[in-house]
């Protein structure tokens, strides 16, 4: 008699198992938890473990994912195609836990290198950033940024990289619309990321409606502006050349800058996850969990973000909070992106990509309750809104949307000096301006794409190491890279995407 095959079922009340083998399992084959297939299941994909009635519910992660369309005889395949959404958790309901969870136990002795900034905050790199007021110049900032790389860089060995902070935005916009507020101070703080030093400048048109002076202050532009209309100005080389020569002042600073001893505290990780599979919540995403508690623990600052990946989970996250304003703030962001989704003739449903189904996620239920799991276990101290500055250290919750350089683009704007992002289907996602660390959640990924992955969560499915190991183990990866002693994968291979602003504000 064939020995079963293995498939994991996370939680006890769970009436389904995910397949752990690769390529599938074929019908007919038993698994080691009493089911029998009846009909071929890819990789990744669920097994019905007992008869699920019609309207049944379908749990995974000890919660509610769906509701049953038909009726599932135990053994059978459970996809998107065959369950319904329940409702989402009612944001009215949420209230805060009558006592504050307590702190997790410190953690002491753990530094990196980084770069200490005159405002007391520490850039994991040593960059310079050159950001436009308006998208008609970001054509032009490129051209003298690949100058700058080619002439000046070379002289500056200091500094790390000179990168163009481009965007959509400023021109032909409703500047004093509602929520115009969001891309506009989204620009003003990425510019103050820590990763640049304080040594941004701005590149602008002169017509346009977003003005420098509305994305940094006064003093932060001392020769650091300048507009291409600018009637002195004759001819483009004597624009390119403008920017050349400010460059040159910026470098100059920045080439004195040194990596010094800076402890955890000083660390802003952001957590993210795209091209998500059924193991994300299993491996790579409970991982980055154990690794955000030891920031946390070592007075570190992390943020967890995507409204439409935690909406569903959010009844979870009340227990947590480190105040009762926590969730006051969490339903306030819940219930607007709910209002913003609504006015575009979408839900919370539009979020599952044809991807994520390919990988196992039957819904963005099973989603949401696999994303959580970045969070870790530690109280959660604040939530900002998208476009925000971090206020505190500790776990916060930043309100951003789920599309991937969306996403990163406002955890840059929140203060992130270094970024983490799981994926199980596979990404090039690199951001320019940050440390992106990218983690396979399962082993065929990693081993596909074994230039392209930093980590292989995987591992933690095929029992090689504990969730609590691979926690540890990227945790150290994090100071190591931090501190520039390891570059990542996409770094060395030179992949740099564009930042993606938010812009809910009309376009005129």
């Amino acid at each position: 008699m064939n020995k079963p095959v293995p498939s994991l079922k996370v939680h006890e009340s769970d009436n389904v198992s995910i397949i752990l083998t690769a390529g599938g399992v074929k019908a007919g084959v038993a698994l080691d938890t009493g089911a029998v297939l009846l009909e071929d299941v890819p990789f990744g994909h669920k097994v019905a473990l007992a008869d699920i009635p019609k309207g049944g519910q379908v749990i995974r992660y000890g919660e509610v994912i769906g509701l049953a369309k038909m009726a599932l005889p135990k053994g059978s395949w459970v996809n998107e195609h065959m369950i319904e959404l329940p409702e989402p958790p009612d944001l009215e309901s949420l209230v805060a836990p009558v006592e504050a969870p307590q702190p997790l136990p410190p953690l002491e002795g753990y530094t990196f290198e980084g770069y200490r900034n005159p405002d007391g905050s520490v850039g994991t790199r040593n960059v310079l950033a050159i950001s436009i007021s308006v998208q008609c110049v970001a054509g032009v900032v490129e051209h003298v940024v690949r100058r700058i790389r080619e002439e000046l860089l070379p002289h500056y060995p200091n500094v790390d990289d000179v990168v163009a902070l481009t965007h959509s935005y400023g021109c032909g916009v409703a500047i004093n619309a509602t929520d115009a507020y969001i891309p506009i101070r989204t620009i003003k703080n990425i510019a103050l990321n820590p990763n640049f030093g304080g040594e941004v400048m701005v590149v602008g048109l002169g017509c346009e409606k977003l003005r420098p002076e509305m994305i940094m202050n006064d003093d932060e532009l001392t020769q650091s502006k300048m507009f291409m209309q600018e009637e002195e100005l004759l001819g483009f080389g004597a624009i390119t050349d403008r920017v050349m020569d400010q460059a040159r002042e910026h470098l100059e600073r920045l080439n004195k800058r040194q990596r010094e001893t800076c402890p955890v505290s000083d660390l802003v990780v952001g957590m993210q996850c795209g091209g998500s599979d059924a193991f994300s919540g299993i491996t790579a995403n409970p991982m980055l969990g154990i690794a955000s508690d030891l920031i946390v623990r070592a007075g570190g600052s992390v943020m967890f973000s995507e409204v439409t990946e935690v909406r569903d989970s959010v009844h979870l996250l009340p227990r947590r909070a480190a105040n009762p304003g926590v969730v006051e703030d969490l339903v306030r962001e819940m219930s607007w992106y709910d209002a913003y989704l609504a006015k575009g003739g979408a839900d919370r449903a539009a979020n599952t990509t044809p991807g994520n189904k390919m990988g196992g996620l039957s819904g963005i239920v099973e989603k949401s309750l696999g994303s959580v799991a970045k969070s870790g276990s530690s109280p959660i101290v604040d939530v900002i809104g998208p476009g925000e500055r971090l206020r505190r250290k500790g776990l916060t919750f930043a309100a951003t949307p789920a599309g991937d350089f969306v996403c990163g683009t406002l955890q840059l704007a929140a203060g992130m000096n270094l970024h983490i992002f799981t994926t199980g289907r596979g990404t090039p996602y690199n951001l320019p301006t940050t440390p992106t660390i990218k983690v396979a959640t399962n082993s065929g990924l990693a081993a596909r794409w074994f230039d392209l992955m930093d980590v292989d969560a995987g591992r933690i499915a095929a029992g090689e190491v504990s969730v609590e190991e691979a926690g540890w183990e990227l945790f150290r990866l994090i100071l190591d890279i931090a501190s520039g002693r390891t570059q990542t994968a996409a770094d060395k291979l030179g992949i740099k995407n564009d930042l993606v602003l938010f812009n809910p504000a009309p376009i005129t």
